[in-house]
């Protein structure tokens, strides 16, 4: 571990900018907070994931870390302590100053703080909860802030950061007990739901004192998220959708998130990944849990432990249509809500404005392809009016065939050999105006001072 004494806050946010990138932030939906004339921002739903990468990071927040340093040795992290890299840790007073000078500057419209465990867990937490209570209170930051739980912490210090938080996550880090002990020998499963049951329980007793006392402040009013890694250990996507089902049954989650394995040490216990980061992968488990949380399907209809992982090659909703063929076609001007949303190319919204598009007309494929539907895929498995777009044979290899052959089963950055991940310090394609190149930063830093 090296500890440089002394750092200028630029290099601060070099350090925990890029550290913290392994950490999802798109959660900024789901909370509507308006600015009240005082206080600076606001927080207006349906979020503030304006712009994203193409891996689909949001890139509005400042997404850092409030340390590096760690005290455990998780196999699979850039920031264990077992790892030569530079480590830098902010003050709540710095966070704070950046959080507000690069708001002011319209750079970032919201908070995204993580850390590692520096101390102990509630030295930590601690340290978070003075943070968000100095924007909140000193700094009148209305905006929108995420920050990550502490497994191990005192929960007294959850509670009281819940309520300065607007989203708060705790991730699961890999899919089965058994696994994390074997990784993260001293994290427990136990550590990590206790504080995500904590949190939910804080979010439906906030919930049921709201109905009463309108003024009541608000817990974690965007709710919870979590994250996994890919990849890292051998589970099966089937046992990851299956984990991920039973976050969202049992603890109210509102996303789980999958981050695909980077090999970022070269402990024994991890897998070579001679192809990268299994991007494909995490790809298709993204679409798999839309399916669940948007369009009524379970994970044992889309996976078995006879089929235990996706087809690479063609979405989740294609694969299962093309095992399930003797439900097509469907007629387009009387078929369900349900029924709809498992046709390949009809999306939630699109079936939503067939239902109410066709209450007036008869709807042809000229209207399908204005109301949004993906007909070069939709075409093998609707009718209008009782007629199929073109002569199309209702069999498996030969729908699978041309499915394939669409380009848009791949993600175009995947097709392109690869992502970058987005960085203040990046030279991206979104420009200045998205993301303050280096030279920028620096000048903007120097006037903080």
């Amino acid at each position: 571990m090296r500890i440089e004494q002394n750092k200028s806050l630029a290099t601060k946010l070099e350090i925990l900018t890029d550290a913290a990138k392994y950490d999802v932030a798109c959660t900024s939906s789901g909370v509507n907070r308006k600015g009240n004339g005082i206080g600076m921002g606001n927080s207006r739903a349906p979020g503030l994931c304006h712009a994203f990468s193409a891996d689909g990071r949001c890139i509005s927040l400042l997404n850092i870390l409030l340390t590096n340093e760690c005290i455990f040795n998780c196999a699979y992290c850039q920031n264990s302590c077992d790892c030569d890299v530079p480590r830098a840790s902010f003050t709540p007073d710095e966070v704070c100053k950046l959080t507000m000078e690069f708001y002011r500057r319209n750079y970032i419209e919201g908070l995204f703080l993580s850390s590692g465990i520096q101390i102990s867990p509630n030295y930590t937490m601690e340290q978070i909860y003075q943070t968000l209570k100095q924007l909140r209170d000193i700094h009148h930051f209305n905006g929108y802030i995420h920050v990550k739980a502490i497994p191990g912490a005192d929960p007294a210090l959850i509670e009281k950061t819940g309520f300065l938080a607007d989203r708060m996550s705790i991730n699961l880090e890999l899919p089965t007990a058994g696994s994390l002990k074997k990784l993260a020998p001293y994290k427990s499963r136990h550590t990590i739901l206790s504080p995500m049951r904590q949190i939910q329980s804080g979010i439906v007793q906030n919930k049921n004192e709201l109905t009463v006392y309108k003024n009541a402040p608000k817990f974690v009013p965007a709710g919870q998220s979590t994250q996994m890694i890919i990849g890292a250990t051998p589970e099966s996507d089937f046992q990851i959708m299956s984990v991920a089902d039973a976050l969202y049954q049992n603890f109210g989650l509102k996303r789980v998130f999958y981050s695909a394995f980077v090999q970022v040490s070269s402990s024994p216990l991890l897998p070579a990944l001679p192809g990268g980061p299994p991007l494909l992968r995490e790809h298709r488990l993204y679409q798999a849990d839309w399916l669940l949380r948007y369009y009524g399907f379970s994970v044992n209809e889309l996976l078995s432990d006879e089929r235990p992982d996706f087809n690479l090659y063609l979405d989740p909703k294609c694969d299962w249509a093309l095992r399930h063929l003797e439900c097509f076609p469907v007629e387009v001007n009387c078929a369900d809500y349900r029924t709809l949303l498992r046709v390949p190319g009809i999306g939630y919204k699109s079936a939503q404005r067939i239902i109410s598009a066709r209450r007036t007309a008869t709807l042809t494929f000229s209207d399908l392809k204005k109301i949004g539907v993906v007909l070069k895929r939709a075409l093998y498995f609707i009718t209008c009016s009782g007629k199929m777009m073109y002569k199309t044979r209702l069999e498996e290899n030969y729908i699978c065939s041309n499915l394939i052959a669409d380009r848009q089963q791949i993600p175009k950055d995947l097709r392109n050999s690869g992502y970058q991940q987005i960085s203040l310090f990046d030279s991206s394609t979104l420009g200045a105006a998205a993301i303050p190149q280096e030279s920028i930063i620096q000048a903007e830093l120097s006037s903080m001072r």
